[in-house]
């Protein structure tokens, strides 16, 4: 099993979701971001979209951050996905990479979505398999994304906190702790964030995520379409306080403003990490 981690870190500061629309801006002036974050599969089969991160990547730390592996999916790996991840890590260099936890296929349906599942014993072992085949595809550690989810399952044997905890220690896994996606679950279902907090292995947590929800139908929805809310702030001073800094981004996919809106995004972010 392969658990050793990346030859190179993320530096503690706050970075941004780097997106298509900021791309040329970002060659251009080289403005000063501690570091971006990336989807992986944008850039799998090279192209322009791969030149343009390699470019990128002379500049800033990378971070590879998937949405489509499925790692709790029924249907075993993707080959071509495994591959493709494996050949963009060789040529990017990236400083992290990290996958959501979740399903995303079955029976050889994709569904285009990050969809939970519960938290049982049996599924535990299922994941925890997955993650060590992707570990040793691509020689070294990757953070795990507590998920969004709008269903709780009556059959799940543990808590989410739980659930990760045993991953990180059968798999050597990292996490990656959304904190926004914690809100929304505490919004729509009545997660105890801060039990999730105090729950989940601190020396494991590898980066912080910070994004904007949208309330729709009575229903907190994860859209990453607006300014970090300020409860999620008040979370994320929280978990600074009870599990340390961390990297931390500032995602936004869904109407996608000005650069300078989120470096301002990351420049909050920044200012917790900097309080004494």
């Amino acid at each position: 099993m392969m658990n050793t981690p990346a030859s190179h870190s993320l530096p503690v500061v706050a970075g941004i979701g780097l997106r298509a629309p900021h791309y040329a801006e970002v060659l251009e002036r080289r403005p000063p971001l501690g570091w971006i974050e990336v989807h992986s599969e944008n850039f799998f089969g090279g192209g322009a979209p791969l030149h343009t991160l390699l470019q990128v990547a002379q500049q800033y730390p990378v971070s590879l951050h998937g949405v489509g592996m499925g790692l709790a999916s029924p249907d075993p790996l993707d080959p071509g996905h495994l591959r493709e991840l494996r050949q963009l890590c060789d040529a990017v260099n990236p400083s992290s990479v990290s996958e959501h936890l979740c399903w995303n296929t079955a029976g050889g349906i994709a569904i285009n979505d990050l969809l939970p599942f519960p938290y049982t014993r049996d599924a535990l072992s299922h994941v925890a398999a997955r993650v060590r085949q992707v570990q040793d595809v691509l020689g070294h550690q990757i953070l795990i994304e507590n998920l969004s989810y709008y269903v709780a399952f009556n059959n799940s044997e543990m808590r989410e906190e739980e659930f990760l905890t045993e991953l990180v220690a059968r798999t050597g896994c990292g996490l990656l702790f959304d904190v926004n996606n914690i809100y929304v679950n505490t919004v729509n279902l009545g997660v105890d964030a801060k039990a999730f907090v105090h729950g989940i292995p601190a020396a494991a947590v590898g980066e912080y995520h910070l994004a904007g929800a949208s309330m729709m139908g009575g229903c907190l929805v994860d859209t990453h379409s607006a300014r970090v809310f300020d409860e999620v702030w008040a979370l994320y001073e929280y978990t600074l306080q009870h599990i340390g800094k961390r990297p931390t981004l500032i995602e936004w996919d869904v109407d996608i403003p000005a650069l300078a809106v989120l470096q301002g995004e990351a420049q909050k972010a920044q200012h917790r990490m900097d309080a004494p």
